[in-house]
């Protein structure tokens, strides 16, 4: 298990400072009816799972999801899980207060409704603005804007962190 250096430490500590000034998730969002568009769809009352395929489309308020493939998970009548592949699975937000939109991408990300957590798995990035973070594995909560990657989301690869990065094409 990789153990981080203090002067590490120090860097993901400022680097999570800065990106914990992000403002939270659209308050309204999660109230906001999941919204799917998709080639296909598979549904299983039995298991409560249904499975979308080809260009999927998911929208909840402000919040979009784009995969190849996404799954439902039921609990009642209700969503409890939705789980996105993709090459990659690509994922936005806008926060309260704020006109950057949050922007992520893997090859898997997984979504959890109990906990507002989105889990992005494999070259996973999450971007604001001029900062982003890079990892095998990111944990974003959406309501409280809190940020966790590598090893700190159980990830095994290192953490790359820009702050303040420029846009291709910008001087």
């Amino acid at each position: 298990m990789y153990r981080a250096r203090p002067c590490t430490s120090a860097l993901l500590g400022l680097a999570l400072a800065a990106w914990s000034g992000t403002a939270p998730a659209l308050s309204s969002d999660k109230e906001q009816p999941i919204n799917l568009e998709a080639d296909s769809v598979e549904l299983d009352e039995g298991t409560g799972v249904s499975v979308y395929q080809g260009n999927v489309d998911l929208k909840q308020g402000s919040m979009r999801l784009e995969a190849d493939k996404v799954t439902v998970h039921l609990a009642g009548s209700r969503p409890s899980k939705v789980v996105a592949e993709g090459r990659p699975v690509k994922f936005q937000q806008r926060p309260d207060n704020s006109k950057q939109l949050i922007e992520g991408r893997a090859r898997r990300a997984e979504y959890r409704m109990d906990s507002e957590e989105l889990v992005l798995i494999g070259g996973a990035t999450l971007t604001q603005g001029k900062d982003s973070f890079a990892s095998d594995r990111i944990v974003y909560d959406r309501v409280q804007a809190r940020v966790k990657a590598g090893a700190a989301a159980q990830g095994k690869e290192r953490v790359k962190i820009t702050i303040g990065r420029q846009r291709e094409g910008a001087e």
